[in-house]
């Protein structure tokens, strides 16, 4: 009986964390989003760190020029789509792995592309920043927060559930919560709020939008039969070439825009 309150406190902490994403949608919150950069920024160190110690970090510069740039001229528009990322530590740093076709990115704007990525579907400037720029916005819309939270939400549930039933063999630990940026499959609706997110980004960036429609093209013709890991942490489905399509029209007139690009600095 007395673990009866902590059961009803658990519920209603759970009805009351809800925030909502800058497309307006309805967003399950339990980590904020500052909690969440704080573990992302450790998570990054140690995984970059990692890479560092096995020579993955690539040193090409030609590629990292190139990577830079583009996501430099995302970034900036960015800063303007959300003000308050300007305190953002924006990283992006370039794995040395050509069998690994992906790109992540985690809160606070920090990100990594994979070699594989451009070896296997070799995109143009256009379709590269159409990759970066769904990851800036995933990001923007505070989906490691959101996949933190869900995460935790699982575990608060089995340790709620656990302590009604007096069962005390329950761990407890979620320290590792900011890897699931990168281990676990966005949601359908966190791909396609970056999707439409990141097309919009990459136009104001000076990116033609109709590069998001041929590089899922091409990643369909070449994944083939193969797990593409880009396809299994951002899940795609037979609609997703159509949705693009159809919201390229709506993005050329910010395409078109004549105006300069400023880049920021990585």
């Amino acid at each position: 009986m007395k673990s009866i309150p902590l059961f009803i406190f658990f519920v209603t902490f759970l009805l009351s964390s809800c925030t909502t994403t800058p497309t307006g949608r309805s967003q399950f919150m339990l980590v904020s989003e500052q909690s969440a950069i704080s573990q992302s920024a450790t998570a990054y160190a140690q995984t970059m760190d990692g890479y560092a110690k096995k020579g993955q970090l690539s040193h090409d510069q030609k590629l990292i020029q190139r990577v830079n740039r583009i996501t430099g001229r995302l970034i900036y528009e960015a800063l303007i789509m959300r003000p308050d990322t300007r305190s953002w530590k924006w990283s992006m740093k370039v794995i040395d792995d050509p069998k690994t076709v992906n790109a992540w990115s985690m809160a606070g704007g920090r990100m990594a592309l994979y070699t594989g990525l451009i070896e296997k579907i070799k995109p143009t400037d256009d379709e590269l920043a159409q990759v970066l720029a769904h990851e800036i916005s995933h990001a923007l819309a505070k989906h490691t927060a959101e996949k933190m939270s869900v995460a935790l939400a699982t575990t608060l549930g089995v340790i709620a559930v656990s302590a009604a039933t007096d069962n005390r063999n329950i761990a407890t630990g979620a320290s590792a919560a900011a890897l699931v940026a990168v281990t676990l499959p966005n949601s359908r609706v966190a791909e396609t709020e970056a999707d439409e997110i990141g097309i919009e980004l990459a136009a104001r960036a000076g990116y033609n939008p109709h590069a998001a429609v041929t590089l899922w093209q091409k990643m369909s013709k070449e994944s083939g039969g193969s797990s593409f890991d880009f396809l299994s942490t951002h899940p795609s489905s037979g609609k997703r070439i159509e949705r693009l399509d159809a919201l390229t029209t709506s993005m050329m007139p910010y395409y078109e825009e004549k105006k300069p690009h400023p880049v920021y600095p990585l």
